[in-house]
């Protein structure tokens, strides 16, 4: 039965062109921000991570009060009103001259994207069908990994032929047209919410803790690819290594065509084992490379291992919840995830400076093969014991 009901309608559509757009302008930063403070700032490049990761930290403090926020408040109202503050944060660097300064801005705009991230994905679950959920919430994540593969790419191009502030309007200009999107998405009326006591478990969900932890190791592998991806590039003398991004996101979207189905047909475990030893066998490769052509089929390897693995663990989380506690399941997914990039972010830099970036993304792929046998001897058994009925 569950192929009849519809997932592609308008409104769905409307909710994922808003998430690209929203992803789309917060990482058209992602990879010139280091090039920016190397080039114009004279930051050392193993002192990048560190200016990184303020924005994680800001994040962190807020996505456990989102997940409350988003379970009593109505979600599209904070939806709104997180993405217009994060939109108008933006002028802030246009202002930026001090490295102090830098990271100011980027902590008080990591709050506005912890709070418009739990937000559009709560919003997208509510109006996914319970019987298509880790399809829907697949593709919704696609849309968010490929502008994380392809605004890398635009923005590599735009910093280097008209500058930073070009790509500040930029920013500005999509998201502009998200808020115009999310004003468009309808979103199911919920019965009135009992306002529950300040607790720790409002905040995170507790009996997902292990696959948290779980995650937090895997995901720091991503923290180690992006953010460097353009050094790495130009260490190798691959100038052009824009184009890697554009290989990761044909992985990601190839990866989505069937592994959203395979876990609502219940193969979660199998889905997970594969992404993990894709990604670990990937940062090998990545690890070791030294032409354009294995940095790119790195890369696409990569992306097939990560675009199916996020929502996966999304859905894992989700179905770990009851519908009431459905933005704490998401904020508690997305502080996993921040965790590790951040962790990723930091211990990368570190690796780079002190041991060259080959090492690190060798040591990337071990921490990644570490996480899927985790993964097998415990977050399975802890995930088929606490999860509940779609």
């Amino acid at each position: 039965m569950h192929s009849k009901v519809k997932l592609w309608n308008s409104n769905f559509i409307t909710a994922c062109l808003a998430n690209f757009l929203i992803a789309c302008s917060f990482n058209l930063l992602m990879p010139t921000i280091p090039l920016y403070l190397t080039d114009a700032l004279h930051i050392p490049e193993s002192e990048v991570g560190i200016v990184l990761s303020s924005y994680v930290l800001a994040m962190l403090f807020m996505r456990p009060f989102s997940g409350y926020l988003v379970d009593v408040f109505p979600r599209k109202m904070l939806y709104v009103i997180g993405l217009s503050l994060f939109v108008a944060a933006y002028l802030g660097y246009m202002f930026v001259a001090t490295v102090l300064l830098f990271v100011i801005i980027r902590f008080i705009h990591g709050l506005f994207w912890g709070l418009t991230s739990v937000s559009a994905n709560t919003v997208a679950i509510d109006i996914i069908p319970s019987s298509r959920r880790a399809e829907g919430i697949g593709y919704f994540g696609m849309f968010t990994n490929v502008a994380m593969a392809v605004a890398p790419y635009i923005a590599l191009n735009i910093y280097h032929s008209f500058g930073f502030n070009w790509l500040i309007g930029s920013s500005i200009f999509m998201g502009v047209l998200a808020i115009i999107c999310v004003t468009l998405v309808r979103v199911p009326v919920r019965p009135k919410v009992i306002r529950p006591p300040f607790s720790f478990d409002r905040f995170i969900l507790l009996p997902s803790m292990p696959i948290f932890f779980n995650q937090i190791l895997i995901t720091s592998a991503w923290g180690t690819l992006i953010p460097f991806a353009a050094l790495y590039g130009n260490k190798l003398g691959i100038h052009n290594s824009g184009i890697l991004f554009l290989f990761l996101a044909s992985g990601i979207i190839l990866s989505r065509i069937i592994s959203g189905k395979l876990v609502d047909k219940g193969h979660v475990h199998p889905v997970v084992a594969f992404s993990l030893i894709t990604i670990s066998i990937g940062f090998l490769v990545y690890s070791q490379v030294e032409t354009l052509i294995a940095f790119c089929i790195a890369a696409f390897v990569i992306g097939i291992g990560f675009g199916t693995l996020f929502p996966v663990m999304q859905t894992i989380y989700v179905n770990m919840a009851t519908p009431d506690r459905r933005g704490t399941a998401s904020s508690t997914y997305l502080t996993a995830f921040d965790l590790g990039n951040g962790i990723g972010m930091l211990g990368g830099g570190f690796l780079i400076s002190t041991m060259g970036f080959s090492f690190m993304y060798l040591m990337t792929s071990v921490v990644c093969f570490m996480g899927m046998i985790v993964y097998v001897f415990n977050s399975r058994k802890v995930y088929e014991k606490r999860k509940l009925t779609a």
